[in-house]
């Protein structure tokens, strides 16, 4: 049975056992589509995430918390909300802001959402490879500015997608389906960081080193872990072939960012697409005034299908959970 399969299970009203309502606390702006399902059965407060000490609050006796992934999910909220919590529900496939060990040693659930974003993220990817490659935020800037002073053969000249090399880290769900994505380009695919276990398209297995050196463009699709923080680094980003554009719809800090800014300052490379930060929401000011940069809020999910599913689906892992039932995305 699929995710979202078992997903719309656990989301039937017949499903709920008549009992006194348990506390869920949503930490911030969660589709209706998911916070509806769960006041149809729960007492539902909805609490914003920050000032982090004012969530706390609110956290001692819940059953459940639906946690969007700027949350950070750790020994002192898991603590706050006390014996009472059964489940922690990340709104969102990335997982690191939750200690699951932490959560582990306290017999606790953990969940994400999978699948339901997969689409989205990977479409975001390739319109950031084609914003950055074709300088869509410069130009756009200047026909803003009032300053485009009409067609000249030699204006905002780019690079081009369609035949090009683009070498995928991180060959999961997304890094899958961004291959599916491209293969109307034209592109050869290389991928890293994955076993292609059940793959059988055209896309190649290579060293990470190889990759850098041959892909005209390298989008980042994995998880963030201590063994991937800074997974593109000085070193990385120097074996990168010259002129190549880096692409980050993942986790801010698998880019050292000091980095990636001296090599977009020298030339090394030619642009990047991010929609991820080290530290977000803060920017550093070096990054926003390259202008060889396209920067976005990080809306790689941002449809509202993926939106909506993923909040249905984070509803539906804390009712199998309350309800005694195996979630349809456990982590832990």
């Amino acid at each position: 049975m699929t995710v979202g399969a078992r997903a719309q299970q656990w989301a039937s009203p017949l499903v709920c056992r008549a009992m006194g309502k348990p506390r869920v606390v949503v930490a911030g702006s969660v589709p209706e589509a998911g916070v509806g399902l769960l006041r149809e059965r729960y007492t539902v407060e909805v609490a914003q995430q920050r000032p982090r000490d004012a969530l706390l609050q609110r956290l001692p006796g819940i059953a459940a918390i639906v946690t969007p992934t700027a949350v950070h999910v750790d020994e002192q909220l898991l603590d706050s909300a006390g014996a009472s919590l059964k489940v922690v529900a990340n709104f969102g496939v990335g997982y690191d802001n939750i200690d699951l060990e932490a959560v582990r040693r306290r017999g606790l659930r953990a969940t994400n959402t999978p699948d339901v974003l997969t689409g989205a993220t990977a479409e975001l990817a390739v319109t950031l490879m084609l914003a950055a490659a074709r300088r869509v935020a410069e130009a756009d800037a200047i026909v803003r500015g009032g300053q485009w002073r009409g067609f000249a053969p030699d204006q905002f000249l780019g690079h081009g997608l369609i035949g090009a090399t683009v070498g995928i880290v991180g060959f999961g769900r997304i890094g899958r389906r961004v291959e599916r994505l491209l293969r109307g380009f034209d592109v050869r695919v290389l991928y890293a960081d994955g076993s292609g276990s059940g793959y059988d398209g055209p896309a190649e297995h290579v060293a990470m080193t190889e990759l850098l050196a041959q892909s005209d463009f390298v989008t980042l699709h994995v998880p963030l872990t201590s063994e991937t923080t800074h997974l593109i680094d000085a070193v990385a980003l120097a074996q990168m072939k010259p002129g190549a554009i880096l692409v980050n719809t993942g986790r801010g800090p698998l880019v050292d960012t000091a980095a990636l800014i001296d090599a977009l300052r020298s030339g090394r490379l030619a642009a990047a697409g991010l929609d991820v930060y080290e530290g977000e929401p803060d920017v550093p000011v070096a990054l926003r005034e390259l202008p060889s940069t396209v920067l976005l809020p990080h809306i790689g999910s941002a449809t509202h299908a993926a939106r909506a599913a993923m909040a249905k689906l984070a509803a539906a892992n804390v009712i199998a959970v309350i309800e005694g039932l195996e979630p349809p995305s456990p982590l832990v």
